[in-house]
């Protein structure tokens, strides 16, 4: 690849982090599948992207499947790639998308084991004193109270939550805002936590969720606070953001039936997204089936003769 081809991988991760917003994170996401991409094209000596062939880019995703790669890692791998073809198509740097009409391989879909109520009421039931247990049940009320994702939740500020309305606002995936209630147990949690806020954010932090040094929570370290949490609360599986959110969407379908509503407060564009999420157990759909579906219904007795 010639320096310009690389030159206009560069100005495409710019413009994610500068004009798309994206977080470092997923940038960097975005880079680890290009570059692998980049050095598809140098070994087979395709000196510009406009250079690539449909043919080609079928060729990339059946080689790296073949390393090792997973079906969904694969579909990571060629969105990326077909959003950063869009992206020089607009600009007027290639005049077709090799990646169109390039599929990843199948894989079966693995539903994530949610906590159940038992556990969950577990977890949660801490006796929570000093300002670090009283911020991690807070957080983790609320990611059960309101299905967050973990960026989500990182990102909140102050601002964004109204206790006294029992709400809150969020943005998510492709800046899309929605409003989510905040269940009672989060409501008394987080006012627990905001009592005692004061002791570790620094001045002017925005932030709802602060670290010991005052700053905002990151991600990885709300990943270790809820692993500690499920070891310390005799949870048997490995507990970690997802599984609450998991959690929420699985009990609330459990009772609902409403998979239109768990798929608005999720915030998931697709329903077939939620339908992987959230799983009812077979017994509650045979008995949802019986109750609602007139061939299900038990014929009344015949009178005797």
């Amino acid at each position: 690849m010639r320096d310009t081809e690389q030159q206009w991988l560069e100005r495409y991760l710019d413009h994610l982090l500068s004009q798309r917003q994206y977080s470092p994170r997923t940038v960097e996401s975005y880079r680890r599948d290009l570059s692998r991409l980049l050095s598809f094209c140098e070994a087979g000596n395709i000196e510009s992207w406009a250079a690539l062939s449909t043919q080609q880019m079928r060729q990339f995703a059946a080689q790296v499947h073949r390393r090792g790669l997973g079906g969904r890692s694969v579909a990571r791998l060629l969105s990326a790639a077909r959003s950063f073809f869009h992206y020089l198509a607009r600009e007027g740097h290639v005049t077709q998308n090799p990646v169109t009409g390039v599929s990843a391989p199948k894989s079966p879909r693995r539903l994530p084991e949610p906590l159940d109520t038992d556990q969950m009421a577990r977890l949660l039931a801490i006796d929570a004193s000093d300002p670090l247990a009283l911020r991690d049940l807070a957080l983790m009320e609320l990611l059960y109270s309101s299905g967050l994702r973990l960026s989500e939740l990182v990102s909140l500020d102050m601002g964004q939550v109204d206790l006294r309305a029992a709400a809150l606002r969020v943005t998510g995936k492709g800046k899309r805002q929605r409003d989510l209630p905040v269940g009672r147990h989060a409501v008394d949690a987080l006012r627990g936590w905001q009592r005692v806020r004061g002791e570790l954010a620094a001045e002017g932090e925005p932030a709802l969720f602060v670290s010991r040094r005052g700053t905002r929570l990151t991600p990885r370290a709300v990943q270790a606070r809820l692993a500690k949490w499920g070891r310390r609360q005799g949870i048997d599986s490995h507990v970690h953001p997802h599984k609450l959110r998991h959690a929420f969407a699985s009990h609330l379908l459990e009772s609902s039936g409403d998979l239109r509503a768990v798929q608005e407060l999720l915030g998931h564009a697709d329903i077939s997204t939620t339908q992987v999420y959230t799983h009812l157990d077979f017994q509650h759909l045979a008995q949802v089936y019986d109750q609602a579906h007139p061939r299900a219904r038990k014929k009344p007795p015949k009178p005797e003769a």
